[in-house]
């Protein structure tokens, strides 16, 4: 860390949730964490959200499951995961010994896997949060409680009832309007949202006149969709009071004032683990010496301070 963080304070809060600072990990982008000690200080971290875990084992999906395409990547994992047994068992404790702020994020076939996997998971002393990954579009109606109203609200509902931890719902930029949906989602008490998952994708092959991922399609991860996550924040905050984590195409400390200023109170960096493995700790670095050039003494005063243009609506 540079002299500067040693005027400024990095602290946030979402709602119930402190966070040491606004920079996490994306779900999905970092392995298991722990093979990312070699790179990553991770406990300078302000949070990790491991790899969406679901009721049983999942293989996920054919391959080719990437496919890098200009300013982003497209995936087609499809939640391969050792299911929520073994992660309990094996992985969670490994984490939850590292001293960060521990997100789980999970997603289930129908309410009531969500509902029973959010219970088990917030039982396990030391978890932060759960993230109801509720808009992954790599998986059989994997979006379907993100592009409903009525059923995010159900599903987040039901999880409220039987979560003893603060709820993250992490929403879908595949709608034609979010607001709507964010709405809904803090109607049934969602405590934050995480905007956005993934943009539906397509690379082809034309020469094989074949799709390059094993199933068609994917999501849209890296620099091409931050101009998407932004609008996303943007509008949900016209419809929503609580805190929102920015997700897509952050690869920079400047990329994180841009979230914060729009109105996210903490971001998750994705893609850009990939092809740096170092980024969280370049953005930690730089971040204190951007806040203070607007003359703020902590990310808290910056939080949704952008001037929306005149005679907008």
């Amino acid at each position: 860390m540079n002299q500067a963080s040693e005027a400024v304070s990095l602290e946030v809060e979402l709602g119930p949730v402190r966070l040491p600072n606004p920079v996490l990990v994306a779900s999905g982008t970092f392995g298991h964490e722990t093979e990312m000690a070699g790179w990553v200080d991770l406990t300078l971290l302000g949070g990790l959200v491991p790899k969406t875990i679901t009721r049983r084992p999942r293989r996920g999906n054919p391959p080719p499951r990437t496919v890098e395409t200009p300013c982003g990547m497209l995936n087609s994992i499809g939640l391969d995961n050792e299911g929520v047994d073994y992660f309990l068992q094996h992985q969670l404790p490994k984490l939850l010994e590292l001293g960060c702020p521990v997100i789980v994020s999970v997603a289930g076939e129908d309410v009531e896997d969500f509902v029973e996997l959010a219970s088990q998971v917030s039982r396990v002393q030391g978890v932060t949060a759960v993230e109801l990954n509720i808009s992954c579009p790599n998986v059989a109606h994997g979006v379907d409680f993100a592009t409903d109203p009525q059923l995010c609200y159900q599903v987040v509902h039901r999880v409220r009832q039987a979560c003893r931890v603060p709820i993250w719902a992490k929403l879908t930029p595949n709608v034609t309007d979010i607001r709507p949906i964010a709405e809904a989602a803090q109607r049934a008490g969602a405590d934050a949202l995480t905007l956005i998952n993934t943009c539906v994708g397509m690379a082809v092959n034309w020469r094989q006149r074949r799709p390059m991922l094993g199933t068609g399609t994917g999501g849209l991860s890296g620099p091409a969709i931050k101009p998407i996550a932004l609008a996303a924040i943007y509008r949900a905050l016209e419809v929503v009071s609580i805190p929102i984590v920015g997700v897509g195409g952050i690869t920079s400390a400047e990329d994180v004032m841009e979230f914060l200023i729009t109105g996210a109170s903490a971001v998750q960096v994705g893609t850009a683990n990939f092809f740096r493995p170092r980024v969280t700790m370049e953005i930690l670095d730089q971040l204190p010496g951007l806040i203070r050039q607007l003359g703020a003494q902590g990310v808290q005063e910056l939080i949704g301070t952008l001037r929306r243009p005149e005679g907008s609506a």
